[in-house]
């Protein structure tokens, strides 16, 4: 991650949910099985450069594992 989380997300959405998730075999092979869902939501996040933006951030999680591969999908105006 080339990324640090600065407060919550919002607006979190369910993108996929359970076998609709394209990444499901891999995500239980390195992780552990588990009721996994890829999300997105609205983040500041702090760059490794030290800016601090609002971007749209997508991850998996699953219950009792958490948050997996967050990723920066799209850096928002501020």
């Amino acid at each position: 991650m080339d990324f640090e989380l600065i407060g919550e997300v919002r607006d979190i959405q369910p993108i996929a949910i359970g076998g609709s998730v394209r990444e499901l075999a891999r995500l239980r092979r390195r992780y552990g099985r588990g009721r996994w869902r890829k999300l997105k939501g609205i983040a500041r996040v702090r760059l490794m450069d030290g800016t601090i933006r609002t971007a749209e951030v997508h991850w998996y999680e699953a219950h009792g594992i958490g948050r997996k591969e967050l990723k920066i999908k799209f850096p928002l105006l501020d």
